[in-house]
């Protein structure tokens, strides 16, 4: 059963942004009827509740569902959603995806043009300034409780703490560091000392978090720890400029040698088992033995604009038929370029009159083409240019539409980090010479394309094992689930002319753009309101 999120007093003064906020981002408590705050600490079983709440600002928008009691104000309720705008600023600025529609903003990401006002950077910063300012009141508040079941839960809201700095030193770089509830105006950070207080807090809670697979399913175990562990060291140069890759290759082994496994069940017989893992059952179709950090979302109990209901809407217009997908209508905003198309080139298996890919034998080229053009020529209101994306659905793997009858929300839950990832940082590390196993690596590789394939028909050897091709695995394995400006970043590929794709910077076949764009501006209102702030260079 997936965890529900309780509905609970949102324990908020947000450190990261409090003395910023203005009538356009206001961030304020809510929900004054629910329980107070001596007594949802009043035992553990009270505080799991609001540990609930710490999960549930990840997944859902606001005290309501999916509408109408938003945490954070002056932004579309659903698009402030965190995995939704994770989407739009990992993936809508790449090669993997182009949107639609004219929401103010939006434009901006997939022409790398966005300024400090833009409304989705700042959305995201208020979210993860959030997140924050929860965990922070989590960790102070059940400081009082005792017992290993309290030390577990302060671990699992250290960690999720650590994973909000771990994505605000992604996407934001230096930002101010807060570890406990304050109304003080913060001082700024450099990257580096956000890295390294991840890291430490990371490597303290390894071993008060529950053992491999202990824990309920939703929340995080020790192995999240060392799965996010292996992320940061396999970033820190771009982060620190120090590099740290026998440090990924340490944590990695460590997840990979974990109860975690690779799902290789094919419920629905079609040849590959990659699709199980995005379907509206993947929390017990077998993907979730793989899923060692996800999000869930639930029809019924946990509704929301964003999360996967955006990712399986979104992608849905032309003529595509929704009930395929299990929902009720498509938006008609997202597809993709094909710059990620050709990178399964090696697996088509037809083209059209055009000479246009068609069908793969690669199951994770999961594209609609019918009626949609290979090549993009205009993104505004024109669905039909580039490949529609049908990797996630509201449908199960006995092909039954999701809890909601109404086909408005969807049930599929959404990896933030699955153990095919670890997989690949180890390959990475291998490749670039950084240590490992070469053999070993290959045998991950082959895994997951055995998986993709339903046979050993894509198999590599060692003499494929290039960093330029793990960068295209990582796209063909990960795409869509909020990792690929980060890699294109690592790999010197985001904004240099390495490698373009059709409009980046703005341009039909893509132009270079200036190395600043590496890092998102802090939100202009709170420059303009904390003194202590400096904005990064370019805005």
């Amino acid at each position: 059963m997936k965890i529900k999120h309780f509905k609970i007093l949102a324990l908020l003064i947000p450190a990261l942004a409090l003395h910023a906020c203005h009538a356009d981002l206001d961030q304020e408590p809510i929900d004054p009827d629910s329980f107070t705050e001596t007594n949802v600490f009043a035992s553990t079983a009270e505080a799991k509740g609001a540990l609930a709440k710490l999960y549930a600002s990840l997944s859902l928008t606001g005290q309501e569902g999916p509408a109408g009691d938003a945490d954070i104000s002056g932004i579309d309720e659903g698009t402030s959603q965190y995995s939704r705008m994770l989407f739009s600023l990992n993936e809508l600025t790449t090669d993997h995806a182009v949107v639609g529609w004219g929401d103010p903003g939006l434009p901006n990401l997939h022409a790398m043009n966005w300024g400090a006002s833009n409304d989705f950077t700042t959305g995201m910063y208020y979210r993860l300034a959030q997140e924050v300012s929860f965990a922070n009141s989590f960790i102070d508040n059940a400081g009082r409780l005792e017992g290993e079941e309290a030390e577990a839960f302060i671990a699992e809201a250290r960690f999720l703490r650590a994973f909000a700095y771990y994505n605000l030193i992604d996407l934001f770089g230096n930002v101010p560091l807060v570890k406990e509830v304050t109304t003080s105006l913060p001082e700024q950070n450099t990257r580096t000392e956000i890295f390294e207080f991840v890291e430490s807090e990371l490597l303290e809670i390894q071993d008060q978090l529950l053992e491999s697979g202990a824990n309920e399913y939703g929340r995080v175990d020790r192995v999240a720890a060392w799965a996010l562990l292996s992320k940061l060291y396999l970033n820190a140069e771009v982060w620190t400029g120090t590099e740290m890759y026998a440090e990924s290759l340490e944590f990695s082994n460590k997840v990979i040698n974990s109860s975690y496994s690779i799902n290789t069940t094919d419920a629905n017989g079609n040849g590959s088992a990659y699709d199980e893992l995005f379907l509206a059952d993947n929390d017990s179709n077998g993907a979730q033995d793989e899923f060692i950090f996800a999000i869930n979302f639930d029809g019924i109990n946990s509704r929301t604009y964003g999360g996967t209901t955006f990712l399986v809407h979104a992608a849905i217009g032309g003529s595509m038929k929704a009930s395929d997908f299990g929902v009720n209508g498509g938006w008609g905003g997202l597809r993709t370029t094909k710059a990620l198309v050709n990178k399964f080139d090696y697996a088509v298996t037809e083209r059209d009159g055009d000479g246009d890919p068609i069908a793969w034998s690669d199951g994770r080229a999961m594209f609609y083409t019918d009626g949609q053009e290979f090549e993009i020529n205009t993104i505004a209101n024109t669905f039909t240019d580039g490949y529609a994306v049908t990797k996630f659905t509201n449908i199960d793997s006995e092909g039954n539409q999701g809890n909601d009858e109404s086909g408005e929300y969807v049930d599929t839950d959404l990896p933030l980090i699955r153990l095919a990832e670890i997989y690949l940082n180890y390959a990475e590390v291998v490749a670039r010479g950084e240590g490992g196993d070469v053999g070993t690596a290959v045998a991950y590789i082959n895994e997951l394309r055995e998986r993709a394939f339903g046979d050993n028909s894509g198999n590599i050897t060692a003499a494929d094992l290039t960093l330029d091709f793990i960068e295209a695995e990582r796209s063909r394995e990960l795409y869509w689930e909020g990792q690929r400006r980060t890699d294109l970043i690592r790999f010197n590929d985001f904004t240099t002319a390495n490698y373009l794709w059709p409009f980046k910077g703005g341009a039909k076949n893509g132009t270079a753009v200036e190395p600043f764009r590496e890092l998102f501006p802090l939100p202009s209102n709170i420059i303009s309101v904390n003194p202590n702030l400096t904005q990064n260079p370019g805005y």
